[in-house]
């Protein structure tokens, strides 16, 4: 209680993403590294023995932490302190542990591990995320709701098509994780400054096995390839790249926890909310959007996090500099704990959304007479009316209606107005049947129906093997 604990870790991500970021991770897939390195180094004929690695195999997971971090006290030095703590407990291959490479060789290569691996569960919360609006949709889909525009009311839409509108910018999303999964490399194995020339020294000038070994290594951890060339380290960019995706979920979830709080003040839609949740620890009677509200918080978060890697690319120096290390592990490990955080709620706010149609109706029945002059107009027309006369006299009956909802709180009364107006002609009965909201929200189902059967639909079922996902709120 006397130490700083990060709130990050402790209160919003989920257990599998804080484990690919937790020092096991790391350092045992160090070792998967070197064992790979000496399997590369073994099949391109190097002196290194079966019995070699099957030793270093036999303690891959057993990492010695304790000898490792005493031996960083004396030689300040993380990676050699677990080479010389897996050489311990490997004396027979001790000698041919990290043969050839540098300290970039299991630092870069696992972060680049690592966010893959982060960016594939990611991939897994967004697909659960749109599995669920799309459900939410479909359900919702001819449900008339007015529209908004610069938050004034506009033209109605319906509830469904609304959430496809959240769906479509994870769908985006979805194509930039997808691609960026895809083309994230290994770095391999390319020494101090990117030119091998202590593998061109251990293979004793042979350029081809050189050559092989990045795409041993590759093929060994999982991946189709490693880039082509670098310096000591791979290109930041890739981090920048990354941290760009995340960023763009976290302004896709940003965008949909302001229409929920937003819904959710005007009673239309709320987010989950527990029996015994407390609201308000004065007014006992709120229930305040705090889930969406979490996400919104965080999202800013990831949002102005991404500019962290995109400096750090931008000011390295020549084949490396150490002045990324302290700011990428905080910025890159960060990004994904939120990031994920965001999605966990996401998941737990789109499973749990209630709707309130009679709330929805009523606030779209009071608008609807303003957005139904227009057919009220033509139809008067179409009996015998002067077009122009009307129109002044819609204009006029408009003006005095809106006056009284605004300045007396009355309610809408310009369906009367127009009824008891003999130049329009129109009972209230015929006028009220032009008043159906179904009249007004254009083709929103049928676009509704076919994004999800067309777009979205394909993608779930490709996917159907990760949806199903729940997330608990952790506080």
């Amino acid at each position: 209680m006397q130490n700083y604990n990060s709130p990050l870790s402790e209160r919003y991500p989920s257990k599998e993403m804080k484990y690919l970021f937790s020092p096991e991770k790391k350092f045992t897939t160090w070792r998967r590294l070197w064992i790979a390195l000496a399997e590369a180094e073994q099949e391109l004929g190097l002196d290194i023995t079966d019995e070699q690695i099957e030793e270093l195999k036999a303690f891959k997971d057993d990492v010695n932490y304790d000898v490792a971090k005493e031996r960083e006290k004396i030689v300040r030095h993380d990676v050699m302190s677990h080479v010389y703590a897996y050489g311990v407990q490997c004396p027979k291959a001790k000698g041919i542990i990290h043969l050839g490479a540098t300290s970039c060789y299991v630092g870069d290569n696992t972060d680049l591990i690592i966010m893959r691996e982060g960016l594939e569960l990611i991939r897994t919360k967004v697909i659960n995320v749109i599995n669920n609006l799309a459900k939410f949709a479909e359900e919702y889909k001819a449900l008339p709701t007015l529209g908004f525009t610069h938050f004034q009311a506009a033209q109605p839409t319906t509830v469904g098509k609304r959430a496809t509108l959240w769906i479509n910018d994870l769908m985006m999303d979805l194509e930039d994780l997808d691609h960026l999964i895809g083309d994230i490399k290994l770095l391999g194995s390319k020494g101090t400054t990117g030119t091998q020339a202590t593998f061109l020294e251990l293979f004793e000038g042979d350029h081809e096995k050189v050559e092989k070994i990045d795409g041993l290594i590759a093929e060994k951890m999982g991946f189709d390839a490693c880039y082509p060339v670098s310096g000591q380290t791979y290109s930041r960019k890739v981090d920048s790249r990354v941290m760009n995706v995340l960023s763009g979920i976290a302004q896709s979830a940003h965008k949909f926890s302001n229409d929920i709080r937003l819904l959710q003040h005007l009673k239309e839609i709320e987010e989950p909310f527990e029996k015994n949740q407390i609201g308000s620890s004065a007014m006992a009677y709120k229930r305040n959007p705090m889930r969406s509200e979490r996400m919104a918080s965080l999202a800013n978060y990831v949002i102005s996090d991404a500019l962290n890697p995109a400096i750090t690319a931008g000011t390295q120096w020549f084949e490396r500099t150490l002045d990324d290390s302290a700011n990428k592990r905080i910025s890159i490990s960060e990004g994904f704990l939120a990031t994920d955080g965001i999605l966990e709620l996401y998941i737990n706010v789109s499973q749990g959304l209630v709707v309130y149609p009679k709330v929805i109706e009523a606030r779209l029945q009071s608008e609807l007479p303003f957005m139904a002059t227009e057919i009220i107009l033509m139809d008067a027309v179409k009996a015998g009316g002067d077009r122009q006369e009307l129109h002044e006299k819609i204009r006029t009956h408009s003006m005095a209606a809106a006056k009284r909802v605004k300045e007396e709180g009355a309610a809408n009364d310009l369906i009367d107005r127009i009824a008891e107006d003999p130049a329009f002609g129109m009972s209230r009965e015929r006028l009220e049947s032009l008043m159906k909201p179904e009249n007004f929200i254009g083709c929103a189902k049928e676009q509704t129906e076919k994004y999800l059967r067309d777009v979205v639909g394909p993608v779930l079922e490709e996917n159907e093997a990760v949806i199903g996902l729940d997330a608990e709120i952790n506080v």
